[in-house]
C-alpha cells in the first residue's frame, strides 16, 4: 500500500472505531486472493470504507456512482481506493471493461445487485445486470450483509457508538443447469436468487422485497463447497 492509502485507512478505521462497535468476525472467512465478487446490500455510503479498510491488504476495488467525484472529499477516496465509477441508468461499458480486467488480475470486486440504496435498510429488488460479471467471469460471489448503520446519526446526537453486525454467506457461482446461452428470464432469477441469499443472512425485519423464504430458489446457485469445476 502507498503511504496515502495507509494513511487514509488508518484514519478511516479510527473514525469507525470511534463511532461504531463493529461486529465483523465473519469477513475473516473471505480469502486473502481474488479474484472474487463480494455481493452486499446497500444501506449507506458508510459501508464501503467498512468494507475496505477492514478486507485490506487483500487486492480489493469495488464499483460507486460516478456522482461521488464531485465531491472532493469522496473523490479522494474514490481515487486513492482505485474504486470504479459507473455511470446510472444503463449498461456502462467502460465501467464493465474495467471490472473485468481488475477480476482478471485477482481483485475483489464490491458490488451491489440493488443498484441504489434503501433508505429503510430493507432489501430493494435486485437488477439482472448484476449477473453479467458473475457468469462471464465464472468467479465465486462472497454474500455480505450489515445492518445498524442507519442508527449513526442518532446515536452521534446521543454520544452513543453505534452496533454494526457483519456477515457473510456461503460463496456460489452463478451457473446455468444445463448449460446453453442465458435469457433475460434466466437473469432475473438468477439475481433473485443472490439476493436470496443476502437475505437470509438478515434479521426477518431487515429481508424486504425478499422476506418471503419459502420463494426461494438455488436452481443456479452452485455453492463453491459443491463446485465440481
Amino acid at each position: 500500500m502507498k503511504f496515502k492509502e495507509r494513511v487514509l485507512n488508518a484514519f478511516t478505521r479510527l473514525l469507525l472505531h470511534a463511532t461504531c462497535r463493529i461486529d465483523a468476525e465473519e469477513m475473516k472467512s473471505i480469502p486473502w486472493d481474488g479474484p472474487a465478487l463480494l455481493l452486499s446490500n446497500h444501506v449507506t455510503n458508510i459501508e464501503g470504507p467498512l468494507y475496505y479498510v477492514f478486507l485490506r491488504p487483500r487486492k480489493m476495488t469495488a464499483l460507486a456512482k460516478r456522482e461521488l467525484w464531485d465531491n472532493p472529499v469522496t473523490r479522494l477516496y474514490m481515487n486513492t481506493w482505485n474504486i470504479i465509477p459507473i455511470a446510472r441508468g444503463g449498461v456502462d461499458s467502460n465501467a464493465m471493461r474495467a471490472c473485468m480486467r481488475a477480476l482478471d488480475e485477482g481483485y475483489i470486486l464490491g458490488m451491489a445487485a440493488e443498484g441504489t440504496r434503501s433508505k429503510t435498510g430493507k432489501l430493494r429488488k435486485g437488477q439482472p445486470g448484476a449477473t453479467l460479471l458473475a457468469t462471464r467471469k465464472d468467479v465465486p460471489l462472497f454474500p455480505i450483509v450489515h445492518w445498524g448503520l442507519l442508527d449513526l446519526k442518532t446515536n452521534l446526537k446521543r454520544l452513543k457508538r453505534t452496533p454494526v453486525s457483519v456477515r457473510v454467506g456461503k460463496p456460489f457461482r452463478l451457473r446455468k443447469p444445463g448449460g446453453g446461452s442465458i435469457t433475460s428470464a434466466d437473469r432475473r432469477q438468477m439475481v433473485d436468487e443472490m439476493m436470496y441469499q443476502l437475505a437470509v443472512l438478515l434479521p426477518p425485519e431487515l429481508r424486504g422485497d425478499y422476506a418471503d423464504l419459502s420463494k426461494m430458489t438455488t436452481d443456479y446457485v452452485q455453492f463453491v463447497s459443491d463446485d465440481a469445476g
